[in-house]
Parts: structure tokens; C-alpha cells; sequence
């Protein structure tokens, strides 16, 4: 069986005794017998000073600016990292010997977990403290898709110049925005055992646990690749319904119309669409009827998520360009020039040669930071 990061912090247990330490976890920081990484550090005896939660709070169940609080059971200050602040602040470092970070990412340059670790990696060379990363495997694979993020529109969701599916782990990832910003900082991978790049979490013999209230299967994370790019445009992706980016829809679509093309183009390879109808109970058109397409993982194998989005995006451009903004887009993709050829009704064989050139050059520079075969 694979092992993260966490099922092996025993073999550093002589150097975090000494240690003081600020702990950035969620509900996700599980080891493989389900406890909590709090608790396992109190019961190896390590002193922890302070938590501090990212994007959906400690225990995972917010989908909103999550506020400073104070953890029930110990007694111990959460410090939100999403909230008025997105990076440890000098004081509340003050106190701490070293920070640990464990969160399960998914995969996606646009999931926050990543950008907030950049960012308390960034604190912890600036107070000259360690940065341990409790290593987990990437639930999607090794696999890179999709363009790079402009370096002028880096942000929050776009925290880093990766491919938009890296297929790094937290702490290959952290080795490379350690050296690509010049941050300095003493950086310690606590890693996994037993992981390949082919490897996806299924093959693993590890639980799922939902790293975020609408992220609730393996399915959704590698459709939210080629599905919840497209979620800040006029169309819902399955919010406030029981299958978040397993649905796609607009009360302007025609759900077999769509379907009908998706089913046909060679980006769908390893997926089906059904033509659907549903109502979100939150997000984009909350209490509206939409008109979609249910989507069906038929071939783990041959899908390319993000592929499978471009053909979306494809299909939509050509049924519905006065109804689709896409121009709201960018944010989430990042790439200007990619962006552009999505509003031009570019064909996605020539979208995704141009995403390729990213994708190669990609491959080669991460192959410095790489933990795993």
C-alpha cells in the first residue's frame, strides 16, 4: 500500500520534538488509520502553538471568507488563511519553531490549497523558520495538461507559472516555488512511499476524503480539470446539485443538441454526455431550471479532462456564442493567448497543439523537483 507523508513522520520525530510548530492543516491531514494530524503530533509529543486553516476552514465544511477561531478541542488559535489574510502574519510566527503543512491537493493550478502553501512557505523563509511538507500523493496522476498561467496573471487561483493539471505533489511543488522565487527557505519533504506518476488514488489503497464540500469523488476531480475551468462564465457546473462538474448546464442550452456534438468530438474520448435537466440549490442560476449534459467517465485511461473542456468550450462557441460569456474565462485559465483562441471558435485540435508547447517545456522544468518515478 502507498503511504503519504504522515504515515512517516516518525523518522523525524528527534529534530520536531525540540520544536515549536504551527500546524496548516484541514480535515484531509488524516493518516491512513483516520487520525487527525493534531492529534498524532500531540501524541508523538510535539508542542503545537497555533493551526491555521485554508479556503473551507479546518474541518472543510465552508464554501465562504472563513474567519479567525479557536479550536474546540485544544484550546489551540485557528488563524484563517482565507479570509481578511492569505499568508501568516509575522506575529502570529512569532512564537513558532517551524511550520508543518499537510492538506490533500487535487491536482488543478486553480485549487487554492497550492496558493496557500506558497504563500506560508513565503512567511516561513521571511521569519527563518523550517517548512516541513507531510507529502501526498496527487489523487489525478502524474499526467500534465493544459497551458501554462501567464506570469502577468498570477493570483490566488493562479499562484505559480505550472501547467493548469501540474501532476506534481504538494511537495514537489513546494521544492519549485522554493527555487523559482528564490524564497531561501529551509524546506523539509516529509514523503510518500510506494507512489508512482502513473499511479492515480484508486490504485493506491487510500480512503477519499472530500478535500472540499463539492469535491466528492475521484470522478469530480478529474473533470474539475476540463469542467471547473469554465465555472466563473454564465454556466453552472454542477454547484447546489448531488454531482458538482459531473453536470454542465444553462437554462439557453439544448441538452441533446449538446450532447449530440460532445459525443462526436475526438476530445470526448474516454467520456459519454447524457442529456439532463436540473435545478442548483446555489451558485450560478440557484433555484433556475437548466438544460445540460450529465457526463460519464466510460475510460479512465484515454481521457484528457482538460481536453474534454476544450471540446466543451468548442461546442458551446458554436451552438451558443451570443449566449455563452466566455470572455470570463481568463481568470481561471490564464493564458491570454489560449483564452483568446477559445473566444475565436479556435479548433480544439489547434488549441491543444498550442497548450502542447506548454506541456513539453513544463515536463522538462519540473523535472528537477521530482520525488517520485
Amino acid at each position: 500500500m502507498v503511504k503519504n507523508g504522515i504515515d512517516r513522520l516518525e523518522q523525524y520525530l528527534s529534530e520536531l520534538k525540540s520544536l515549536r510548530v504551527g500546524v496548516i492543516t484541514n480535515h484531509t491531514g488524516l493518516t491512513a488509520q483516520r487520525e487527525p494530524l493534531v492529534d498524532k503530533l500531540r501524541r508523538l509529543g510535539i508542542t503545537i502553538g497555533a493551526l491555521f486553516s485554508p479556503e473551507h476552514g479546518i474541518r472543510g465544511q465552508l464554501d465562504e471568507h472563513v474567519p479567525d477561531s479557536v479550536d474546540e478541542r485544544t484550546g489551540l488559535p485557528i488563524y484563517s488563511l482565507y479570509g481578511e489574510r492569505k499568508k501568516p502574519t509575522p506575529s502570529q510566527l512569532a512564537s513558532l519553531d517551524a511550520l508543518i503543512f499537510d492538506i490533500q491537493d487535487i491536482g488543478a493550478r486553480y485549487y487554492t490549497y497550492i496558493a496557500t502553501m506558497g504563500l506560508a512557505l513565503e512567511a516561513a523563509a521571511e521569519r527563518r523558520i523550517p517548512f516541513y511538507v507531510l507529502d501526498r500523493v496527487n489523487p489525478i496522476g502524474g499526467m500534465v495538461e493544459g497551458p501554462l498561467a501567464d506570469a502577468d496573471r498570477l493570483s490566488f487561483t493562479a499562484c505559480h507559472t505550472i501547467a493548469l493539471r501540474h501532476g506534481m505533489t504538494v511537495g514537489e511543488l513546494a521544492q519549485m516555488f522554493n527555487t523559482e522565487r528564490a524564497l531561501g527557505a529551509t524546506l523539509k519533504i516529509v514523503p510518500c512511499e510506494g507512489w508512482k506518476r502513473t499511479m492515480t488514488l484508486d490504485a493506491c489503497g487510500l480512503y477519499w476524503v472530500n478535500p472540499s464540500p463539492n469535491m466528492r469523488r475521484l470522478q469530480q476531480a478529474f473533470l474539475y480539470v476540463g469542467i471547473g475551468v469554465w465555472e466563473t462564465t454564465n454556466l453552472s457546473v454542477g454547484r447546489g446539485t448531488d454531482t458538482p462538474f459531473e453536470v454542465v448546464g444553462a437554462p439557453w442550452i439544448d441538452g441533446r443538441t449538446l450532447a449530440g456534438m460532445l459525443n462526436e468530438m475526438p476530445t470526448s474520448a474516454g467520456a459519454r454526455f447524457i442529456p439532463i435537466t436540473f435545478t442548483p440549490t446555489a451558485s450560478t442560476y440557484k433555484g433556475v431550471e437548466c438544460q445540460g449534459v450529465s457526463i460519464f467517465i466510460t475510460n479512465l485511461e484515454r481521457l484528457r479532462p482538460f481536453a474534454m473542456g476544450i471540446g466543451l468550450a468548442y461546442c458551446l462557441r458554436k451552438l451558443y456564442p451570443r449566449e455563452w460569456d466566455a470572455q470570463k474565462s481568463l481568470g481561471l485559465l490564464a493564458n491570454r493567448e489560449v483564452h483568446a483562441m477559445v473566444l475565436d471558435g479556435t479548433e480544439p485540435e489547434r488549441i491543444l497543439q498550442r497548450c502542447n508547447r506548454d506541456v513539453e517545456a513544463f515536463t522538462r522544468r519540473r523535472e528537477a523537483f521530482l520525488l517520485y518515478p
